[in-house]
């Protein structure tokens, strides 16, 4: 099993800032199970590090723990017999005894310590100030919950505004290097096709933690069963557990996602389904955009995306989505056992409901990184989908320099593309307002099952049409 994947720039940025010539301040944080303790550990290795996982017990719990680790980390075994405690004397004895070197101190969930003690931040900014600031070595805190790290340690009311020197959100590995998880496996990723690949990829997401769940033997729909959809499942209760971690009043924010996962995108849809009106719900979505569970989309051409009136709300982890469309609706059936009809349901939908969503997101990433790469046809800067009320396109990217842009369709179909799809994307990009007659056109189909030999002829002769069968792996 290989569970450390794709994360060579997080451990740049970390490795820059060790590099630094006087202290470093890192603020890494994320969703809980995208792996920032795996990270962590992976950068501290052969490092002379003192790491503390602060627990929700009292502070004083979390003190005596870290005074132990002090008195480790320095040789100081008198420290350990003292009892008489505070933070500041316990750091003011770890700058004391630190050994040669840069050391790295990491308080990971360092949000817990200001859960039971909310002057936390205060002690620490003065701690910093006075023990810390001047010392060659580098401070890593890191937090899971993000409304909570970003209040207390990254806002500019908090009192740490302005001491860090990096900051890191770590976000879930993409489509691209979701292979390399299997390469130890029993399922190497020379096995697994890239549409097996993006099954998998649309249940998981690209949370390491849950990856790892869904390398166990057997096919996709077996792991779904054994653990999401079976009563006392692993990952039956996981959402309620991540946002009970978030935010108080979860019903309102469960109503919400269930809402949206289901097909009410529009803020109007959203508020008249939970029968709320539209300004009683915006806290609650700013809170879930804030914490990468939802986002909210527009027209990639418009001019001003905050002001757009044609918002419309997705669920942005798959995992998560996948959970509120096929799990939660279901969770009597699977407390009674009834595994096997919600089975049929999930197979039944899940290409129509979710895993063709997937594919046109992964196409679009996809398609971005290749004009990155080879810059054919062009560089895209900006990439999204487009829609207005009587249409809608899955890809559209575009260069804003130039006057370039790329139309695209993605269809997760059993049958082959033909020509009729091409001449409807057509069609339809002429209602794409976006430079108009000032432009260079372009246009991409990313099929499941490939191309007719009609289609296949047709972009042969076509330089500014594109089709791609295969999705790539890197």
């Amino acid at each position: 099993m290989n569970s450390f994947v794709n994360r060579e720039a997080e451990l740049q940025s970390l490795e820059k800032e060790y590099a630094r010539k006087e202290a470093s301040f890192y603020v890494l944080y994320g969703r809980r199970r995208v792996g920032k303790t795996r990270l962590i550990q992976e950068f501290i290795r052969n490092k002379p590090a003192i790491y503390l996982m602060a627990s929700e017990e009292m502070e004083r719990e979390n003190m005596l723990r870290f005074r132990d680790k002090v008195a480790d980390f320095t040789g100081n075994e008198l420290l350990k017999q003292v009892t008489e405690l505070n933070w500041e004397m316990i750091f003011q004895q770890l700058v004391k005894g630190k050994p040669e070197g840069r050391p790295i101190i990491v308080i990971d969930e360092f949000q817990y310590l200001s859960k039971s003690n909310k002057g936390f931040p205060s002690l620490f900014q003065r701690i910093w100030d006075e023990c810390l600031q001047h010392e060659d070595l580098m401070l890593i805190l890191c937090g899971s919950l993000i409304t909570m790290i970003e209040s207390q340690v990254l806002h500019y009311s908090s009192p740490l505004y302005g001491r860090r020197t990096a900051q890191w959100k770590l976000k879930p590995i993409g489509f691209n290097h979701y292979h390399y998880f299997f390469q130890q496996h029993h399922q190497s990723h020379l096995q697994m096709k890239d549409m097996d690949l993006l099954a998998q990829y649309a249940v998981t997401g690209g949370v390491p933690k849950y990856i790892e769940i869904f390398q166990g033997k057997g096919s996709l729909w077996s792991l779904i069963r054994e653990n999401m959809a079976t009563r006392g499942a692993y990952l039956l209760e996981e959402p309620i557990f991540l946002l009970e971690k978030e935010v108080s009043e979860i019903g309102s924010y469960m109503s919400i996602m269930k809402t949206i996962a289901h097909g009410h995108h529009k803020l109007g849809e959203i508020s008249a389904a939970l029968n709320v009106k539209p300004q009683g719900l915006s806290k609650y979505l700013s809170i879930l955009e804030d914490l990468d569970l939802i986002r909210r989309q527009v027209p990639v051409t418009e001019e001003n995306p905050a002001k757009s009136k044609k918002g419309l709300y997705e669920i942005n982890d798959h995992f998560i989505k996948f959970w509120f469309l096929f799990i939660y609706p279901y969770r009597e059936e699977i407390e009674a056992g009834q595994t096997d009809q919600v089975m049929k349901q999930i197979k039944d939908r899940f290409i129509e409901k979710h895993a063709a969503f997937v594919y046109e997101e992964v196409c679009r990433q996809q398609l971005l990184e290749h004009s990155y790469s080879t810059n054919q046809p062009f560089r895209i800067t900006k990439i999204g989908k487009w829609w207005n009320r009587q249409e809608e396109i899955d890809i559209v990217g575009l260069n804003e320099e130039s006057g370039d842009i790329i139309f695209g369709e993605c269809k997760f179909t059993e049958k082959p593309v033909s020509m009729r799809v091409y001449q409807e994307l057509q069609q339809k990009a002429e209602s794409v307002q976006w430079h108009k007659n000032q432009r260079q056109e372009y246009f991409v189909l990313f099929s499941k099952s490939g191309f007719t030999n009609q289609m296949k002829a047709f972009a042969a002769e076509k330089r500014n049409v594109m089709l791609w069968e295969r999705l790539t792996l890197l």
